[in-house]
């Protein structure tokens, strides 16, 4: 495995790059390492995001429990379409 040195790296990038990986749990050259490939993968790829199989249910519950709010002329009806009448 090959060493991964930053010089001259911009004080808040360290930063963000050290509560990322306190924040996981990682150690900083295994953060590094995630961010890199996380990021050649933006690049290379379509540069859609996928989430794994956790935050992908915990959306699926979100997006579920947002569907079950009932119908009234305020929030409820942000964002809905009504239906179109049928002739």
């Amino acid at each position: 495995m090959i060493d991964i040195v930053l010089r001259d790296a911009d004080p808040v990038l360290v930063d963000r790059i050290k509560r990322v990986a306190e924040a996981r749990g990682w150690s900083l050259p295994m953060a590094m390492q995630y961010l890199l490939e996380q990021g050649l993968h933006v690049y290379e790829g379509d540069g859609s995001v996928r989430l794994d199989l956790s935050e992908a249910d915990v959306l699926q519950a979100a997006i579920a429990a947002l569907e079950q709010v009932p119908s009234d002329p305020g929030y409820a009806a942000i964002g809905r379409v009504t239906p179109a009448a049928r002739d």
